[in-house]
């Protein structure tokens, strides 16, 4: 079984899904940070400003910054409801209608009358967006928390401005007890970029479409064709019922993930290829792969189905 990434037709374009400009908290206006991810290399954006009235409910127009080499796609953070420990909610919708109606959100804090978390996710999915939990850890979500949101096709793993500002950046531990609770769900890596600290260019999605533009790539978002990453390249990956074998580029370490405890690590010198046996999933329905560089940067496959597991 060869995961869609690696099978789909096209190309793979690299993306950062959850950035700020000055319209909400940000410290740059929305053409300054589309410039400056453009040349950096991404082919894409979605500027997610916080929809909530204390910034006028902000949906970037960020339509003038596309061109043939990089385009946009709509998006917000979206903010309602209270979550277990008593914060408001963060949501990521990527791929929003214009028009996409406000929830009663003054601001950052919980109100009567408002959407639950769960509500305004669905309302969003519905509309059409890409929806992920972000930042789980930096939020302090709990685990009832995350299995609320059943509308999110995705959960950040990483999020490099809570790495940088709090040192908060996992949705690893979320995203892995939701997949051994049977959730379908892929993994985002992302900046949340406000440029007020060195929050940008650190965590992206490489999606794998054959156009560079807002609808081929949210399709193939929803799809899962799309790997994360801070650097390395996830080149192939091929899964049997007794290996994963993976092509990467240069790498000190190949591991591969599954239910419970169930991980197995290949280590080496500037690895290429590995071969990651899989003895130890026979009870895990699910499995991923995490990459890590000598630098100690990773890439992440989206999870896919074992076919060794003893259930099936």
């Amino acid at each position: 079984m060869i995961p869609s990434a690696f099978t789909a037709p096209g190309r793979f374009y690299r993306g950062n899904l959850h950035t700020h400009s000055n319209l909400s908290d940000g410290g740059l206006e929305p053409a300054e940070v589309c410039r400056r991810y453009k040349a950096e290399g991404y082919d894409f954006i979605a500027l997610t400003d916080h929809f909530i009235g204390m910034y006028k409910y902000p949906l970037a127009d960020t339509l003038p910054f596309r061109d043939d080499s990089f385009t946009t796609i709509l998006g917000a953070e979206l903010h309602s409801g209270a979550m277990e420990n008593g914060e408001l909610w963060h949501i990521l919708a990527v791929g929003l209608p214009a028009d996409f109606a406000p929830s009663h959100s003054p601001a950052f804090t919980p109100v009567e009358g408002q959407e639950s978390g769960p509500e305004i996710a669905e309302r969003a999915r519905q509309a059409g967006a890409f929806v992920a939990v972000a930042h789980p850890q930096w939020s302090g979500m709990s685990l009832n928390d995350a299995r609320s949101i059943e509308a999110a096709h995705a959960v950040e793993i990483y999020n490099h401005g809570c790495a940088m500002g709090c040192d908060r950046a996992d949705g690893a531990f979320y995203a892995d007890l939701l997949l051994s609770e049977g959730r379908d769900l892929t993994l985002i890596a992302t900046d949340d970029a406000h440029f007020t600290e060195p929050d940008h260019f650190g965590g992206w999605v490489m999606v794998k479409s054959e156009a560079l533009t807002p609808e081929a790539l949210l399709e193939a978002l929803k799809r899962g064709d799309f790997y994360s990453s801070q650097g390395p390249e996830l080149r192939h990956i091929d899964v049997t019922k007794q290996t994963v074998t993976v092509a990467t580029s240069a790498a000190s370490s190949v591991i591969v993930q599954g239910h419970g405890s169930a991980a197995v690590a290949v280590h080496g010198e500037s690895l290429s290829r590995a071969e990651v046996p899989l003895m130890r999933f026979y009870n895990s329905p699910w499995l991923r792969v995490t990459v890590i560089d000598r630098a100690g940067k990773r890439a992440w496959s989206n999870p896919m189905p074992n076919p060794g597991y003893a259930g099936t």
